[in-house]
């Protein structure tokens, strides 16, 4: 199952400059999904992170996959949807769905093992670990050609 720009548009709150997840190229809502990030020199932080050696910082590589959670978890609240790119033609409201994104909670154990370039596609992957109450821990991965470049364990939020 893939999900467009255009339709994580309508499931996350998050808006330019700050959605970083252009397309969902696997997913099984509540318990996996992977995803890429196209990384072009026209991002806005490359003016000012690094001047003429840019590099995409940490932690937007960390919130890329927070979001990529945040789809994998709002999905599964839809367990009889197998096509999301119904939601265009107004079968889901989106509204709703976006006010159910959590928060991140915590950042653990994140290991970061190559710099990410302009030009590069950022391979996202994320895992549910366990959960407990209203927190669920999620093992993320990035990688670009094939090779790991971020590693580690997130814990987001449900909001109710």
């Amino acid at each position: 199952m893939e999900i467009e720009t255009r339709v994580i548009e309508k499931l996350l709150p998050h808006r330019y400059p700050f959605l970083l997840l252009d397309r969902v190229t696997k997913l099984e809502p509540g318990k996996s999904a992977e995803g890429i990030k196209n990384i072009t020199v026209n991002e806005y932080y490359f003016a000012g992170h690094f001047p003429g050696e840019p590099i995409v910082p940490g932690v937007l590589i960390v919130e890329s996959l927070a979001q990529l959670s945040a789809v994998m978890y709002l999905t599964a609240y839809f367990p009889e949807e197998t096509d999301w790119n119904h939601i265009e033609r107004g079968k889901i409201d989106a509204g709703e769905i976006a006010t159910k994104v959590g928060y991140l909670a915590e950042i653990k154990n994140i290991k970061f093992k190559k710099v990410v370039r302009p030009g590069d596609v950022l391979q996202l992957k994320v895992f549910q670990k366990g959960q407990f109450a209203n927190l669920s821990q999620i093992k993320v991965e990035a990688y670009v050609a094939g090779s790991c470049v971020v590693e580690g364990t997130i814990t987001v939020s449900e909001r109710k």
